[in-house]
C-alpha cells in the first residue's frame, strides 16, 4: 500500500505566470524594478548582524517619513491590519474605553478590533465624504474619556484626508492617547508625528512606498510607551507584543537581541529600498508631486462631467480619489471593462462607500500626469461602451 494518497498537483507542474497590470486602485500599487531587485538579494539569517543593520536603516527611514524622533519605531511583520492590531492590542486593556472616529471603513475596523479584546468602544461618525470638527472630537473625548482615540488620516474607502492639527493636544488634555492610521496618506500628504502630538502612528508598505505588501511601519511616543509598559495584563497577542518587538528591533536599549519570530528578510530589503527612494526624492517634494497630480486628475474628471465624492478640496486625499459612481451605470461593469480592455485596475467602494463611488489610487511612482491621462482615457472609453440605463 502506497504511503502517499494525495497525488502531486498538476497546477504546480506548470511555470508560474503573473501578468503585468497598471495598479491604479487603492492598493497595492506597482512595485518599480529597483525595489523588486532589492527583494531578489540573497536570503540571510533574520538574526545576522547585516540584517540588524538593515533594520536600523529602516528605523531611520521611518523616523524621517513620520517626522518623529521616537526611539520606539519599527516595522511589524505583516500588512497594515497587523500594525493596527499591534497598536490597539498593546495600548488597550479589557474594560478600558476606546473612541474611534468613523469616516469610512478603517474606523469601523479599529472599533471591532478593540471590542474583540474587551474594550468599551464608542464611535463618532462623520458624514459620507466628510470629516469631524475638533469641536465634535472634544465633545466626544469629554463625554467618553477614552484611553485611546483612533482616527484614519487618509481614509481610502471614502477618499477623505482628515485634518489632524489640534487633535493631539485635545487628546492629551483628556489624558488620552492619539492613534492615527496613515496607510493611504503617508508620503503623499503632509504629516508631522511629533509636531502634531500623535502617540501611535502606522502605515503599510504597499501604497506610496511602492514596496510589496507585508511590512507595516509603526512608531510609539514616550507617552504611549509609558502606558504600554505599565499594563496590568499582558497584551493578548504574543506575536505583536511590543516588549518582544522592541528588543528585536533594538529599541529597548538592551545589548543583545533575542529571537522572537523569523523576520521577513526579503520584505525588509524591499522596505529599506522604498524608504531610500523616498529619501532621495524628499518628503516635501513627494507631498507636492502627489498634490499636483491629484489636482490635475480632479480637473480632468470634472471636465468629463464626473463628480468628486469629497466636496471640500482641502480634505481630498491626494493618493486615492473617490469619484461619484456615474448615474445609470453599473460600477462593476465599468471596472471590469477597464481591466479587460485597458489592463488597468480601478475599484469600486469599500465598506460604507460600496455602490457609491469608483476609487482610483495614484501612489508613489504611479503618481504622474501620464498615468492620469491613461486613467481618464480609460474612463471615457468605459462610459462610451458600458451599458447606461435610461431610468
Amino acid at each position: 500500500m502506497s504511503s502517499i494518497s494525495v497525488p502531486p498537483p498538476k497546477c504546480l507542474q506548470k511555470p508560474l505566470t503573473v501578468p503585468f497590470r497598471h495598479m491604479f486602485g487603492p492598493g497595492p500599487s506597482n512595485v518599480p524594478p529597483r525595489i523588486l531587485e532589492a527583494g531578489a538579494n540573497p536570503v540571510i539569517g533574520h538574526m545576522h548582524p547585516e540584517i540588524f543593520e538593515i533594520m536600523n536603516d529602516i528605523k531611520s527611514g521611518i523616523q524621517y517619513m513620520f517626522q518623529t524622533q521616537n526611539n520606539m519605531t519599527l516595522a511589524v511583520s505583516g500588512t497594515g491590519h497587523t500594525a493596527m492590531e499591534c497598536a490597539i492590542f498593546n495600548t488597550v486593556e479589557a474594560g478600558e474605553s476606546v473612541l474611534a472616529a468613523v469616516n469610512g471603513i478603517w474606523g469601523e475596523r479599529a472599533a471591532e478590533m478593540a471590542e474583540r479584546i474587551g474594550a468599551r468602544v464608542n464611535t463618532i461618525v462623520a458624514p459620507p465624504g466628510g470629516f469631524l470638527s475638533n469641536e465634535d472630537i472634544e465633545k466626544a473625548l469629554s463625554k467618553h474619556r477614552p484611553a485611546v482615540f483612533f482616527l484614519a488620516h487618509g481614509e481610502s474607502s471614502t477618499g477623505v484626508l482628515h485634518p489632524l492639527d489640534g487633535i493631539g493636544q485635545l487628546c492629551h488634555k483628556y489624558n488620552c492617547l492619539f492613534l492615527v492610521d496613515s496607510v493611504a496618506s503617508i508620503g503623499g500628504a503632509p504629516l508631522y508625528m511629533d509636531q502634531q502630538e500623535i502617540d501611535i502612528l502606522y502605515t503599510g508598505s504597499q501604497k506610496v512606498l511602492n514596496a510589496p505588501p507585508g511590512t507595516a511601519p509603526i512608531s510609539f511616543s514616550e507617552r504611549a510607551c509609558q502606558k504600554i509598559f505599565n499594563r496590568r495584563t499582558k497584551p493578548v497577542s504574543f506575536f505583536l507584543d511590543l516588549g518582544w518587538l522592541a528588543n528585536y528591533w533594538g529599541c529597548d536599549g538592551k545589548p543583545s537581541r533575542v529571537y522572537h519570530h523569523t523576520g521577513p528578510v526579503t520584505a525588509f530589503y524591499c522596505l529599506r529600498e522604498s524608504l531610500a527612494v523616498l529619501v532621495e526624492e524628499g518628503l516635501e517634494n513627494s507631498w507636492e508631486r502627489h498634490q499636483n497630480v491629484a489636482e490635475y486628475f480632479h480637473a480632468g474628471l470634472e471636465s468629463m462631467g464626473l463628480k468628486l465624492f469629497v466636496k471640500e478640496k482641502v480634505t481630498r486625499l491626494p493618493t486615492v480619489t473617490t469619484i461619484v459612481a456615474p448615474h445609470g451605470y453599473d460600477w462593476k461593469e465599468i471596472t471590469t471593462y477597464i481591466m479587460k480592455t485597458h489592463n488597468l485596475e480601478i475599484s469600486g467602494g469599500l465598506g460604507p462607500s460600496v455602490g457609491l463611488v469608483l476609487r482610483v489610487g495614484l501612489m508613489g511612482c504611479n503618481s504622474s500626469r501620464a498615468n492620469v491621462d491613461m486613467v481618464l482615457a480609460a474612463l471615457k472609453d468605459a462610459l462610451k461602451h458600458c451599458h447606461k440605463s435610461k431610468v
